[in-house]
């Protein structure tokens, strides 16, 4: 069994914030926006010719909002939805482009049947996921990120701003393996579940949470964190800890579409449509 990129995945009581989110969020105002960029821009893709491709059909989950979920109105939905349109539109094939959810189990057997031409679900770049599929390369990731409360007066750089301060993780996850890697000699405290290291925070309880950033995103726009919270320095990022990034899957014996893939997802970041996506999805930001 192939894992998800993500430790936790995202309770569907976000979906009910889904829709309220707009691209330019008046609580994003008081803090930097940054687009992600993951590309080079003096790198240079060639341009796929298609023309004999009789399908590109994406396959996915119901059940990882903002990413992929069933919406209100029963409709497949997210960003790796409209990313997936995004592709197909860039690579002139929208009339030949399918987009289909199936059980998580069943991702990976039907692109080794080609049943499907290509997973965008989260699955994580591994040595073991890599023995079995081609990837392309990464079009987002999920960094760590401090949250402080509003009236701190905590300001970047993080690790000077949480001297001899507690920070709140939760028990066993990799951002409390990473916090004891990078900020061995600052001080934490270990919570069961995000919720509560977030609740101590607001009660005063700890001074800042280290977390990953599109939960913490998720909680800063939600009743529950009563607009308490902010973000605290910039993204924090590390393979080591936190994966890979996300990526397109695609069957080892399809080099062509790896590489149409990412000539299409180089241009849509070329040309703004993957920060319209991204506002879209994410208006607070993860970075």
């Amino acid at each position: 069994m192939f894992a998800m990129l993500f430790f936790v995945r995202i309770p569907l009581i976000i979906l009910l914030l889904i829709s309220s989110f707009t691209a330019y969020s008046a609580r994003t105002s008081a803090q930097e926006m940054t687009i992600p960029n993951f590309w080079d821009k003096h790198e240079r893709f060639q341009k796929p010719d298609l023309t004999s491709l009789v399908r590109l059909k994406f396959i996915t989950t119901t059940d990882f909002p903002p990413f992929n979920f069933i919406d209100r109105k029963k409709r497949l939905a997210g960003f790796h939805i409209d990313l997936a349109r995004a592709i197909c539109e860039e690579l002139n094939v929208l009339q030949r482009c399918q987009i289909q959810a199936l059980p998580w189990e069943e991702l990976l057997p039907a692109v080794e049947k080609g049943e499907a031409e290509a997973i965008i679900a989260g699955f994580a770049v591994t040595d073991q996921t890599r023995k079995k599929l081609n990837f392309t390369r990464p079009y987002m990731q999920i960094p760590g990120r401090f949250v402080v409360k509003k009236d701190s007066g905590l300001s970047a750089p993080a690790y000077n701003a949480i001297f001899k301060k507690l920070t709140g993780v939760v028990k066993g996850s990799s951002h409390k393996a990473y916090f004891d890697e990078v900020f061995s000699n600052r001080k934490s405290m270990e919570f069961n579940t995000r919720e509560a290291a977030l609740s101590a925070l607001q009660s005063d309880e700890v001074s800042a949470v280290f977390t990953d950033a599109l939960s913490a995103s998720f909680w800063l726009q939600s009743e529950a964190s009563g607009e308490c919270c902010i973000f605290l320095d910039g993204a924090f990022l590390s393979s080591e800890f936190f994966g890979n990034g996300m990526a397109i899957a695609v069957s080892k014996e399809r080099d062509e579409l790896e590489n149409a893939l990412n000539f299409a997802l180089y241009q849509i970041n070329a040309n703004g449509k993957f920060a319209e996506l991204y506002l879209r999805y994410f208006p607070l930001g993860l970075f």
